[in-house]
């Protein structure tokens, strides 16, 4: 075991692995429990979260129709919804899957925000993107799509008194694979300790269809690598990440890998610095 691997796991809630069938029955009940507590603590009745076609906002949203659900079921209020937000730049190249998750899910809403137009207008207008590589400004770019959407979820959920819902979880937090006050930026994250395969065992007892639970991550962010995998964008795989979180034996490579892109990363998992 790499001596890091117990302080980042505790820092990160990793949940531990699963004994069975019943114990993700068990994890589902508590997180949808959980989403039906920051509804009331809160005040508010909706819920809204960007549906990309993944395992993760399949995940999400499948736990927040359920709980919206709950709540309208226990009589606590009839006027509890979930909004999934469709928010594809231009064309999304899996908008099939896409699709597929909103009509697994079943919201209660579904909105669509192409935000094709707000990105490139932004983009004409800052100047700061001139000279720079084709790459680098669609890397740049690429965060601005992320921002955007967050933009968009805000708005939708200002105009109907709601709370945004992000999708990260502890695979993902451990290497930062998030957009500052983009995609993590939300109000409550019902994923968060779980590692990936947690999170595809969780679609799958909730009913996701294979081809969801299943399919290669990707943040799509940058056009000229559409679909680029997130593993390749981490240099370790998943499975790797999984199971260093796990406390399991991986690789020195790959355990150097992750804990030299956890301390990179920790400025985006902390709240702005402060003078005092």
């Amino acid at each position: 075991m790499h001596s890091r691997q117990p302080e980042i796991a505790a820092a990160l809630k990793v949940c531990p692995p699963f004994e069975g069938p019943e114990a993700i029955q068990a994890e589902i009940d508590r997180r949808v429990a959980f989403i039906q507590d920051c509804l009331r603590q809160s005040g508010m009745k909706t819920l809204v979260l960007g549906i990309s076609g993944g395992v993760d906002s399949t995940t999400a949203g499948m736990l927040a129709q359920r709980a919206v659900e709950g709540l309208r079921a226990a009589g606590e209020g009839d006027d509890y919804r979930f909004i999934a937000v469709r928010l594809p730049y231009q064309v999304q190249h899996d908008e099939e899957e896409a699709q597929l998750a909103v009509d697994t899910i079943k919201p209660d809403e579904c909105h669509t925000v192409n935000i094709g137009a707000a990105v490139q207008g932004l983009a004409r207008a800052v100047e700061a993107l001139d000279g720079l590589t084709p790459e680098l400004r669609d890397f740049v770019l690429g965060n601005t799509k992320a921002r955007m959407r967050m933009v968009a979820q805000y708005t939708i959920a200002n105009a109907r008194q709601g709370l945004v819902i992000g999708t990260d979880h502890a695979a993902e937090a451990v290497m930062g694979f998030f957009t500052k006050f983009g995609d993590g930026a939300c109000d409550l994250t019902p994923l968060t300790g779980l590692v990936k395969h947690q999170v595809r065992q969780l679609a799958a007892v909730l009913g996701a269809p294979e081809r969801l639970v299943q399919k290669v991550p990707t943040a799509d962010l940058e056009e000229l690598t559409p679909g680029k995998p997130d593993e390749h964008a981490h240099g370790v795989t998943y499975r790797a990440i999984d199971a260093f979180l796990h406390g399991e034996e991986v690789s020195e490579e790959d355990a150097r890998t992750i804990v030299q892109t956890y301390d990179k990363t920790q400025h985006k998992r902390e709240l702005p610095k402060e003078p005092f």
